[in-house]
């Protein structure tokens, strides 16, 4: 009887731990501990070493190159063509700005990118949430990164009385010029976790804020903050150091009728091969400066991949590794992917692909690459594989979409 009564008991503790689980916010919850179980006990079983440097390059005639990996998707594809124009004559500044700040967005898992696009849109008089937008990018909860174009796709498809735009090679001059016209900026900066995710973790990773203000006296930003809080300061120092890794790329959401006026602040940045231009000129600037920078090599890299100088990207992105970069640094950014396929350096796109997938085993933008890899060395089943899971990780993938259609 007592042994009945136990199974008895234990059953029914287990059904009603089964309906508490199904309730969303405590199965987020706890999805996300086992997530941060299997995360650290995969770090165990495949050590978090240094980023791999590179193989040494062999001369060769290459294998004839694709003609594309995709053709222009609506996540990376602009929805106009901004003209150039020439820099406009700077006016004074005030010592210091304070929009108004959004209704407040607390992230929610791995959701800092939707969150702080939430708030900017706020901005504007949008009345939805972080979920509306990360149904869209990014359905699944453990996708743990959003890219800028993905954002702006979102704003241009889904609220098109807005528009959205970003570029990178930014500097706080402009961010003040920005704020002070009344544009409050979205950034990508560095984030430090609190906590190690696996042995040895170096706890560096990425976050996105929307400035909405600056003081000159103080020297220090206004920040909306979806993990940490609300109307944060971040001095001009910081936020410049570590918004150097991400290229210094910045975001931009405006009313149609503020066009004008945000071309004349963007000046010769406004056309989207102009900025590039100007960030290469600045990355070579900064690798000549500091040749020990490593993200100063990268972003070299990433400009240069760019405008399709791949050769010269891969050796840009040699240094970078060479130096030494974040264990997460393929989380957030591919163009070393592309630099290394098109340079048709297929080991080294292997091992970087390989290294993020151990990192991040659901990167879609990985599982992508390493599949090109795989296909240019002659398995294409190998590669339908992963594109395949590539779209399960990231439903709606047009980049995996496109790779099925190409060998099919």
């Amino acid at each position: 009887m007592a042994k009945r009564k136990l199974f008895t008991g234990l059953a029914g503790f287990a059904v009603l731990a089964l309906l508490v689980y199904q309730i969303p916010y405590v199965k987020t919850r706890v999805d996300w501990r086992i997530d941060i179980a299997k995360t650290y006990l995969r770090g165990v079983v495949q050590p978090a070493g240094p980023l791999p440097t590179a193989r040494p390059v062999t001369s060769g005639p290459p294998t004839p190159i694709l003609t594309a990996t995709r053709p222009p998707g609506p996540e990376t594809q602009p929805t106009q063509s901004p003209t150039f124009t020439s820099t406009p004559t700077p006016v004074p500044l005030p010592t210091s700005v304070s929009l108004e700040a959004p209704a407040y967005e607390l992230q929610g898992i791995n959701n800092c990118g939707p969150a702080t696009l939430t708030m900017a849109l706020r901005y504007f008089g949008w009345a939805g949430g972080q979920s509306d937008i990360s149904n869209v990018i990014k359905p699944i909860p453990e996708d743990r990164n959003v890219n800028p174009e993905e954002m702006a796709y979102w704003v241009r498809n889904f609220a098109g009385w807005l528009r959205a735009e970003y570029r990178v090679n930014g500097d706080l001059a402009l961010l003040k010029r920005l704020l002070a016209a009344g544009f409050p900026v979205i950034i990508e900066e560095v984030f430090t976790f609190d906590d190690p995710f696996w042995p040895n973790d170096d706890l560096w990773a990425a976050h996105y804020l929307l400035l909405t203000g600056y003081d000159d006296p103080s020297r220090t930003f206004t920040v909306q903050d979806s993990f940490h809080g609300a109307n944060l300061t971040l001095s001009y120092e910081k936020l410049d150091t570590n918004w150097e890794p991400f290229n210094r790329v910045y975001m931009l959401v405006y009313l149609p009728d503020q066009e004008t006026r945000l071309r004349d602040i963007l000046g010769a940045d406004w056309d989207p091969a102009g900025n590039r231009q100007n960030a290469l000129a600045a990355s070579e600037a900064a690798t000549a400066s500091d040749p020990g920078d490593a993200f100063a090599w990268f972003n070299l890299g990433t400009n240069l991949v760019a405008l399709e100088r791949y050769t010269e990207a891969a050796q840009a992105y040699d240094s970078a590794r060479q130096i030494g970069l974040p264990q997460r640094m393929l989380r957030y950014q591919f163009g070393p992917f592309l630099a290394y396929f098109h340079a048709f350096r297929t080991e080294d796109l292997l091992t970087l692909a390989d290294y993020a997938l151990q990192r991040t085993p659901n990167s879609e933008e990985a599982l992508l690459w390493k599949g090109w890899g795989l296909y240019r060395q002659g398995d294409t089943n190998a590669a339908i594989q992963l594109w395949q899971k590539a779209l399960e990780e990231r439903p709606g993938y047009l980049d995996a979409q496109y790779a099925l259609d190409f060998v099919r």
